[in-house]
């Protein structure tokens, strides 16, 4: 099998490369380990940044979306029993984000890509990427019960942190940057109405908390939790119970309990692959970078290194230069760095570590109170929220 693009992973970013190549006249196969029902089904992120939602339309991929997705025009801050909403298109020119479920941006990209792109393989699982040096990369893989070869002008693995193509660059040429985190999130889903309209980040002497949804009559919260905390170690009542205890305000409000559906731990972690590019193989998503999920990252940057490399190789074949290509790595690591920096703050701003001190604590209510009365750090995180621009 020839191409001029081999895409590892048919996720979000792998989905959307095929339909930017696409768009700009360039071939492409993505390769998918896992069948289509659970790329359909598996949950991870829901927010999308401005630029994000910007280039699902642009591609053709944004009806449902604009149709079903819940705009977000700002974030609420609660702290003290205090409340303070952060104003999107007042602090970020304009700019929101939108509630919409990955799962959901992968049936839109993959209705479009069996419609109108390439090939699409599920249950092609990637077995190696081979000569990634070279001018003519493969990727060996396993097909219907057989091995076969994709050859291929450009590799991009966007293939996950265990995926197969970051194992395709010499160690001797990495520098990996890491942190763990002491805490993890439970997350529930929820059959209940949102008890607020926008997503609500509360720091509360007992740990974080975090009320999102993913439709006007499913609610997404997340309370902090010690690492390694396994999930059915609490209780339905004890986890309401303890959201009502870190979300509290000052005021009336009131936190709407109803039947948890689901029950996870996800834990909090930051993690650097430098470089992104090696010959032509280049890495996109989680198979070069994690974030901690406190800034909302981790869907929208993977989305960045894909709009980067569709740009720079639609640069290669208009202009006959392989300048962009060239800068991919370091064009994107701006941005990832940036990325990494907003989720680290946001991060240790609304965290409490299990060794935290009073002074400590002292310090995260002085960066919120600050945020809270000042334009000038409340237009920082409002930036930063609503996505850094892609190049």
């Amino acid at each position: 099998m020839r191409t001029t693009v081999g895409i590892i992973g048919a996720g979000p970013a792998g989905l959307l490369l095929a339909r930017l190549l696409h768009d700009a006249g360039i071939d492409s196969v993505v390769l998918e380990s896992r069948d289509r029902t659970y790329v359909e089904h598996r949950q991870r992120a829901g927010i999308l940044e401005q630029g994000t939602v910007d280039v699902l339309r642009e591609v053709g991929a944004g009806a449902r979306m604009d149709g079903e997705g819940l705009r977000h025009d700002g974030i609420e801050l609660r702290f003290a029993k205090q409340r303070h909403r952060v104003d999107f298109p007042a602090l970020a020119g304009g700019r929101s984000v939108m509630v919409y479920a990955q799962t959901e941006v992968c049936k839109d990209l993959i209705a479009l890509q069996l419609a109108e792109g390439g090939p699409l393989l599920f249950e092609a699982e990637a077995l190696a990427v081979e000569d990634a040096d070279s001018d003519r990369p493969r990727v060996r893989f396993r097909h219907e019960g057989r091995e076969d070869v994709l050859e291929c002008d450009y590799v991009v693995g966007c293939d996950g942190f265990w995926g197969v193509a970051r194992k395709a660059i010499p160690a001797r040429l990495t520098q990996v940057f890491e942190r763990t985190y002491p805490f993890a999130w439970l997350g529930i889903l929820a059959d209940v109405p949102p008890s607020h309209d926008e997503l609500v980040y509360a720091r509360h002497d007992r740990g974080f908390a975090l009320l999102s949804m993913r439709s006007p009559s499913v609610s997404r919260l997340y309370l902090q939790v010690p690492e390694g905390t396994d999930a059915d170690s609490w209780s339905d009542d004890a986890i309401w119970a303890e959201l009502e205890r870190r979300f509290e305000t000052a005021d009336d409000w009131r936190l709407a309990r109803g039947p948890i559906t689901q029950k996870s731990v996800t834990p909090m972690r930051s993690y650097v692959h430098e470089p992104m590019r090696y010959g032509r193989l280049f890495l996109a998503g989680d198979a070069a970078h994690i974030v901690p999920p406190t800034g909302a990252k981790g869907l929208n940057l993977a989305v960045g290194d894909v709009v980067t490399f569709a740009r720079a190789l639609t640069y290669a074949k208009e202009k006959g230069s392989a300048e962009l290509l060239d800068a991919y790595s370091e064009t994107c690591l701006r941005r990832v760095w940036q990325a990494e920096r907003f989720s680290y703050d946001m991060t240790s701003l609304l965290h409490r570590a299990p060794d935290a001190t009073a002074f400590e604590d002292r310090l995260q209510l002085a960066r919120l109170e600050r945020i809270s009365s000042s334009r000038a750090a409340e237009t920082d995180l409002a930036e930063a929220y609503t996505g850094f621009p892609f190049g």
